[in-house]
């Protein structure tokens, strides 16, 4: 764990330097977009799958009742 944090201050002394510290707040709203997009996604990936096995349930349990009545 040491060594990932370690790596990750050094990686952030490297764009300081390459990019200068006046355009990192721009990199740091980038990333925070990208962020919020990538989380937006996932729970609407997970809203469609818990859908999805909702609809699978009422669709099996709607064919049991159908057999039962005929």
């Amino acid at each position: 764990m040491p060594d990932v944090l370690l790596l990750l201050i050094i990686i952030l002394v490297v764009v300081i330097i390459w990019r200068g510290p006046k355009t990192l707040p721009m990199l740091g709203k980038a990333f925070g977009q990208g962020v919020k997009e990538a989380r937006k996604e996932i729970d609407e990936i997970k809203t469609d799958a818990t859908a999805g096995k909702d609809e699978t349930k009422s669709d099996a349990t709607a064919g049991k009742d159908e057999t039962k009545s005929s």
